[in-house]
Order: structure tokens, then C-alpha cells, then sequence
């Protein structure tokens, strides 16, 4: 019979290579085409493996929590002729061994297991750490997984401070008599985007928003949008006016984009996603309430649609919600701007026409930018405007 292969696939524009997290099949299963058998993990999502036709599972070659990258063969499915003539795949089939299938040394890259790494990112990552690494010690932390910036903590004894092997070697047996975990792989995606974004001058402006307006206009909506989506649709307007501010620096060229979409952030096990709302200028604030709120729970459960991540120009995050009145977030390595949210206060606020102070709910906005894109006075403006527009939610 036909041995028709399970093979790992493009997951996403950027994606190379998934976690296996879960088999939904076992071997000598009756499955049909498109069924789910593999449940994988990218930095991204919780996403699945379907089957290429319908056959009975002949035997699953991939090992549970071990990363494998597009292309490899993760198993094969036992299947009919008639099966195989659809895929055009008629032809015998020579049997491949479980070492062929997953070995570490297949140089062409097919079936290939690979260690738990972060890669196909938008930007390079030229982390800091050691200044100089020689061959040597480039190919032993390889063998671990390690980049220099992971080195930027060990004090060198070589020439000019350099780390030699024995350095290296004296951090890693430290490190081993400390309490260890895995970092999964969101955390690791995090941390390299992290390190990236902060390669670039990253600045900061503030002000406070009163919310008195849109909690009002909260209790006649329907449906009700949260603070968060409101600033999400003030920026995404505010962009449309000027795109300039959302603009990239690449070589001495600021490249504006071709559409205004925004993420936000959602907190997820270990971690941050940010789906993304397309075109967000072009939807009005009471049209986006539904796809705000059901992206918010894919997110949480790590199923954000591939059409969903990715690719936005700037991203809102709402640190309110834990609580925060202040904090400076850093953009993504791909973005220049991020607006931040902070939790709302009752705050005294001076009424010129009654000669008194009289309370207000009020919550202060914060903007980090690309200090090479953008300079105090154009980030201060772009906020400005988003507090005005936020005051009225009626017209958003």
C-alpha cells in the first residue's frame, strides 16, 4: 500500500518550524483527509497538522515537546491506491526509516529535528553581548542554543576582556546549580523581540485623558466598546490622518504604511499575543466591538487565525487592567509606535465656569516611539489628537 507522508507545513508567512504539543491520532487510526492529527505550537498560536488524505496512521515519527521545522516528515499514513492517484502519488513508495524521517544530520533540511529556536522574523537579530566570539565558542553555543547576547553578563578573562571557552564553560556549570526552567516558546519569541526593539532609540511622551465622555456614551451603546478599543480606533484615525508618525526608518528613507492596522496586546499563558484588527481607519468604533471581543478570547486560547497576527503598524496595550496608572511599553521590532492605556482614577479637575474643583475620571495615555522617526513634538501631537478624539467616542 502507498505510504503518503505527514509533513510539517507552513504555518504562517513567518513561521519555520512548530513544538509538537499533542497527538489526536495514534498509530493503526482510521483517519480521513483533512482531519486534525497533530496539534503544534509556534510563537504565535496553537495551530494543527491535517491529514493529506484518507488511510489508516501507519506510524508516527515525531516525539512529543520537541520543535521540528517546515517540511519534515512527521509520520505516514498507509493509504489506497485510488487515494494515492488523487495526490498524484500512484508511484511506489520506498518504506523510510525513523531515522531517515527525523535525523539531526539531513543536510537538505527534510526531516530534520531542530532544537526550540525563534526564527523567519521580520528583522535580524544583532543581539549585544560578547564583542568578539571565537570559532570555538561560536560552535559551542550553538550546541546549546545560546546567542551573545546571552553572554552579556559573563566578565571575560581573555585579551580585552574577551570570553574565552573556559569562561563560557565556568557560567554554564554555575548556571546548573540554580534552579532551571523551560522557557516556552512564546517567552523565548518575547525576549527576541525584546532584544531586538531595543537596539533602537526608543523615547517616551505622557498625558492624561479624561474618560468622563466615553464611560457615558458606554451607557447607551450597543454594543459597549472598552477603553482599550476606543484608543485602538483614536489611533488608528489619527494615523489615517498623518502616517508619517507609523512610518519606518530603512536606510535614509521613512517608508509610510499602505494601511492603517493596529494590534493589541492580550496577556496569554506565559506570554503576550497581538492580534491584529485590519484597516482599523475604514470601521467605525461600534463595528469592531465584536471582532475586538472575539479576537480577545482567540488570543487567550492561542488560536489566533494566521490572517490575524503580524504585520501592524502600531499596537495598544491597556497596563490598566493590572492595575498600572504609568508605564513606558516598548514597541515591536517591526513597529515604531506603541500606545499605552493606564488604569482610571477619580482625579480633581478645575471647572472654570462653576470656580471649583470637581472630580473626573481620568487615565493617562502614554506614547513610545522611535526617537530616529519621530521627535517629542510630532509624538506629542499624534497623542494630543488621540485624547481628543477619545473625548468623542460618538463620532468614532
Amino acid at each position: 500500500m502507498p505510504q503518503i507522508p505527514i509533513i510539517m507545513p507552513q504555518l504562517g508567512e513567518s513561521i519555520a518550524e512548530a513544538n509538537i504539543v499533542a497527538f489526536l491520532v495514534k498509530a493503526g487510526d482510521t483517519v480521513a483527509a483533512d482531519q486534525n492529527l497533530i496539534e503544534v505550537e509556534t510563537n504565535k498560536a496553537t495551530m494543527a497538522v491535517t491529514s493529506p488524505c484518507g488511510g489508516k496512521i501507519e506510524k508516527l515519527a515525531a516525539q512529543l515537546n520537541e520543535s521540528y521545522a517546515v517540511g519534515t516528515v512527521l509520520g505516514y499514513i498507509e493509504a489506497s491506491q485510488e487515494e494515492a492517484a488523487r495526490l498524484g502519488l500512484d508511484a511506489p513508495q520506498a518504506k523510510v526509516s525513523d531515522t531517515d524521517r527525523v535525523s539531526k544530520g539531513d543536510s537538505n533540511g527534510s526531516g530534520t529535528r531542530v532544537q526550540p529556536t525563534v526564527r523567519g522574523l521580520p528583522v535580524p537579530a544583532n543581539a549585544a553581548g560578547a564583542s568578539y566570539l571565537s570559532p570555538r565558542l561560536k560552535a559551542r553555543m550553538t550546541d546549546l542554543g545560546l546567542s551573545a547576547a546571552d553572554l552579556s553578563g559573563v566578565a571575560g578573562s581573555g585579551a580585552a576582556g574577551r570570553v574565552t571557552v573556559e569562561d563560557f564553560e565556568k557560567f554554564i556549570s554555575h548556571l546548573e546549580k540554580h534552579k532551571m526552567t523551560a522557557a516556552s516558546s512564546m517567552r523565548v519569541s518575547v525576549a527576541d523581540a525584546m532584544r531586538r526593539s531595543w537596539t533602537r532609540p526608543i523615547a517616551n511622551v505622557g498625558m492624561p485623558v479624561c474618560l468622563d465622555p466615553l464611560f457615558a456614551y458606554r451607557k447607551v451603546a450597543r454594543p459597549k466598546p472598552g477603553p482599550a478599543l476606543c484608543a485602538l480606533r483614536a489611533l488608528a484615525v489619527a494615523l489615517a490622518e498623518n502616517t508619517k508618525p507609523a512610518g519606518r526608518l530603512v536606510g535614509t528613507k521613512i517608508v509610510h504604511p499602505s494601511s492603517i492596522d493596529i494590534g493589541f496586546a492580550v496577556e496569554a499563558e506565559d506570554g503576550v499575543l497581538v492580534p491584529v484588527i485590519r484597516d482599523a481607519d475604514k470601521k467605525l468604533l461600534k463595528d469592531l466591538v465584536e471582532p475586538y471581543n472575539e479576537l480577545v478570547e482567540l488570543a487567550r486560547q492561542r488560536k489566533l487565525p494566521v490572517n490575524a497576527t503580524g504585520a501592524s503598524i502600531a499596537t495598544v496595550t491597556n497596563f490598566g487592567t493590572f492595575g498600572l496608572e504609568w508605564a513606558t511599553p516598548i514597541p515591536l521590532p517591526e513597529q515604531t509606535l506603541v500606545l499605552g492605556m493606564g488604569a482610571a482614577r477619580h482625579k480633581p479637575h478645575w471647572d472654570s465656569v462653576k470656580g471649583q474643583f470637581v472630580p473626573i475620571m481620568e487615565a493617562n495615555l502614554t506614547l513610545s516611539f522611535d526617537h530616529r522617526v519621530l521627535d517629542g513634538g510630532a509624538a506629542g501631537r499624534l497623542l494630543q489628537r488621540v485624547s481628543e478624539l477619545m473625548k468623542q467616542p460618538e463620532k468614532l
